[in-house]
């Protein structure tokens, strides 16, 4: 089928109702068919600081671009605000596209608006994206699982609702159940970060990875330790937003860094440096 005969097809962006919707972590052609259909048919997108122009420009010519980014550490809309703003665009029979950087629902704070519309009696639809966690490994050459190193990863934030980390992470548990941890908003905290995991057993040669600016043409990867992950943080200058990966398939970066291949990289198919988490010393015979 033709892709515009496709796209006819797909659902249509009715006036009164809002599209939440994930935008990918940042390269245009991540998004989804779907996002695509509500940016060229939305009067009003209301979007998010990690939305590109790139993907802004695949807009309405007509559309009314509306900013409600946050960011850690400077200006930001209020939550609220940009909730109550969804309700007032629908209800003045708009057709709303909400964009958020990444899925609507992993970190997004998607689910806080769509209830916040349903208490409201807006009608939305729900348009998943592709999460940094997932994209930004990929780009980097990072798989998330590989039978090699683990059959379970977890994704938690850096960022907890005070300010610090989060306080519902049971931080032994997940240094020993979790062979692959990806951190979401944890740049400025992954010096607390990395205490907690070797305070929980964790190695302090543990791999880790750092990725800026994922999926762009600004991306760049550290590898590192969980030892040395603060000083060479600091020496290299990595800018948010970023993403956190510690476990061992940081290690298989030397054979599946695709990107750095176009570049001229040798990559190595070679897993032999490569063990589980069972098969690693760990010290879980901590104080505190």
């Amino acid at each position: 089928m033709e892709l515009t005969a496709y796209m006819n097809r797909l659902p249509v962006l009715d006036k009164g109702w809002v599209w939440l919707a994930g935008a990918g972590p940042g390269d245009p052609g991540l998004i989804s068919l779907l996002t695509l259909r509500g940016l060229q048919q939305a009067d009003v997108i209301v979007y998010d600081a990690l939305v590109s122009q790139e993907i802004l420009d695949m807009a309405h010519e007509a559309a009314v671009l509306e900013y409600a980014g946050k960011r850690g550490g400077r200006p930001s809309a209020k939550q609220s605000d940009i909730s109550e703003r969804l309700v007032e665009l629908a209800r003045a029979g708009k057709k709303v596209l909400r964009l958020k950087g990444g899925d609507p629902l992993v970190f997004g704070r998607g689910g806080e608006e769509a209830r916040y519309l349903v208490s409201h009696g807006i009608p939305f639809r729900i348009i998943p994206g592709i999460t940094a966690g997932v994209g930004g490994l990929a780009y980097a050459g990072i798989p998330l699982t590989d039978r090699h190193t683990n059959s379970a990863v977890t994704f938690l934030t850096g960022h907890g609702a005070d300010g610090g980390l989060a306080k519902d992470i049971d931080w032994d548990a997940l240094a020993k159940a979790s062979p692959v941890v990806v951190i979401y908003m944890a740049l400025s905290r992954v010096g607390l970060i990395a205490q907690q995991f070797l305070k929980s057993g964790r190695p302090a040669e543990e791999p880790v990875a750092v990725i800026s600016r994922a999926t762009t043409s600004d991306q760049v990867v550290l590898e590192t330790t969980l030892g040395r992950c603060e000083d060479d943080l600091k020496k290299a200058k990595i800018e948010a937003p970023a993403m956190i990966v510690v476990g061992e398939v940081v290690k298989l970066r030397a054979g599946l860094d695709w990107l750095g291949a176009l570049g001229g990289k040798k990559l190595s198919a070679d897993v032999s440096s490569v063990r589980p988490q069972g098969e690693r010393k760990m010290d879980f015979d901590h104080e505190g």
